[in-house]
């Protein structure tokens, strides 16, 4: 028996409302994903204070906790170069499970770290991070390019993906900085505020918990209409994708690279920067002072998804990071006198911090992900990712011997990456088959054709089902 047309309007139907509800589960699971990984990659700098109260006799000092915040960012560098290729081969969802194991098992062996010394237990947990950042590196291409697709399942929605992507993103990334904060403090307060190392592997050890949690939920989704429309079937022709694409791709690479080497540091040792303030705080005041800081991040995240969606995507990048570098300058030339008055320090250095996450924070992630077809959108917003993270290792490491001038030197790269923002980054449309189309066509008029899967549609309504 042969069915008719009928049966593929039905069946397509119903792929579509399928879509849909995958589209919404993506989003919200990236979301919770990218949230996971602020929260691993910031528990870190909560835990530095107490380390050096707890291990200060047994050799912590800049060099460990260097390496312990380093560990993590190195780590996510190779996943997101490993994964933003893997994804654009042989899929999202599958790329999505694996960067998750690999999550999980390097935060279970950082929260289990031993040695037969302190320096042997840091080492095993500088690995443990390491893996663990590997996984996480691997969710920014996957969850960032899936949220962005989702995104584009319908009209409505793509009018308003910068806030749509902006939440999936960069605000679930702060959160987990702020929440990493928060359970920090209430771990503290149950262990009445004794320094032990029960704190620290609490900490950690809460880290994998929302990732195996939503790992169920990843296992079920179906990938995008676009992936399955625009997917290469065969090796991908690299030096005329780099001739098209080389200006986004210099672009999206180093305006990410400028603002990680600046938030990232800011972020992380935030607590370190306000302990110096006054060396009787405790450790509990750090932590709480340093979480109050964090907090800013999030209403500039919320203010820069609005401001994509009205203003533009390179628009904003490019007014965030002019805000950044002002408000740097102005903290950095009156240090002195601001760093006296504590809660003034606290307010500026937080609107220093939001206005980094209104502009490039939020930004990076819909520039790299609207600059390039999907085809190759991991490849490339895995590599401008990883440049970011190669930034913000090098911030870290540097943080120490700069600490003294950090506000001028991070002003300086913020404007820089202004200047890179406006000049590099295309302004381009906000329907992704377009850009689609048009690299299809470029590719086929240089005599490469045959290279994309063909639309599910298509397929459909020219092939003949039997039973």
């Amino acid at each position: 028996m042969i069915y008719n047309q009928r049966f593929y309007a039905d069946f397509l139907g119903a792929l579509k409302r399928i879509t849909k509800v995958s589209s919404t589960i993506t989003v919200m699971v990236s979301g919770l994903a990218l949230f996971s990984d602020g929260y691993n990659a910031q528990i870190i700098g909560y835990m530095n204070p107490l380390f050096s109260e707890l291990y200060k006799d047994a050799g912590f000092g800049s060099t460990i906790k260097t390496r312990l915040s380093n560990s993590y960012l190195i780590g996510e560098i190779f996943g997101m170069l490993f994964f933003g290729f893997l994804i654009d081969r042989i899929g999202r969802r599958t790329g999505i499970i694996f960067a998750t194991l690999f999550l999980v098992l390097g935060v279970i062996i950082a929260t289990a770290a031993h040695g037969t010394t302190p320096l042997g237990m840091f080492w095993m947990m500088i690995i443990g991070r390491g893996i663990a950042g590997f996984g996480a590196g691997g969710e920014y291409p996957t969850c960032a390019t899936g949220s962005s697709e989702a995104a584009d399942e319908n009209e409505h929605v793509r009018r308003r993906r910068g806030i749509l992507v902006a939440m999936a993103t960069d605000f679930s990334i702060d959160l987990g900085f702020v929440v990493a904060g928060v359970v920090a403090l209430i771990v503290l307060a149950a262990y009445n505020e004794r320094t032990s190392d029960g704190v620290w592997r609490v900490c950690f050890g809460l880290g994998f918990v929302l990732p195996v949690a939503l790992f169920f939920f990843r296992i079920r989704m179906i990938e995008s209409t676009q992936f399955r429309k625009h997917a290469m079937k065969q090796s991908i022709p690299y030096m005329l994708v780099l001739r098209r694409y080389w200006k986004p791709m210099l672009g999206t690479s180093l305006a990410w690279f400028m603002y990680d080497f600046v938030t990232y540091p800011f972020g992380i040792f935030s607590s370190s920067i306000i302990s110096s303030l006054n060396p009787t705080d405790t450790l509990v005041q750090n932590i709480g002072y340093g979480t109050v800081v964090n907090l800013f991040y999030l209403p500039g995240c919320v203010v820069g998804g609005f401001l994509m969606d009205w203003i533009g995507r390179k628009q904003t990048m490019t007014l965030g990071f002019i805000c950044w570098a002002i408000m740097g300058f102005i903290i950095g030339g009156a240090l002195g006198p601001i760093q006296s008055i504590t809660p003034l320090f606290l307010i500026l250095y937080g609107i220093f911090n939001a206005f980094g996450e209104m502009g490039p924070g939020v930004a990076t992630f819909l520039c790299g992900a609207e600059s390039f077809p999907t085809p190759i959108r991991g490849h490339f917003l895995g590599l401008a990712a990883a440049f970011g993270k190669a930034g913000a290792a090098i911030g870290t490491q540097v943080f120490t011997p700069i600490q003294n001038r950090v506000f001028l030197i991070g002003a300086a790269f913020a404007a820089t990456g202004g200047l890179i923002a406006w000049f590099l980054i295309p302004d381009r449309e906000r329907d992704l088959e377009n850009e689609d189309a048009r690299f299809r066509a470029y590719l086929e008029a240089n005599g490469y054709s045959g290279l994309f899967g063909e639309s599910l549609e298509k397929d459909l309504k020219t092939t003949t089902f039997k039973v």
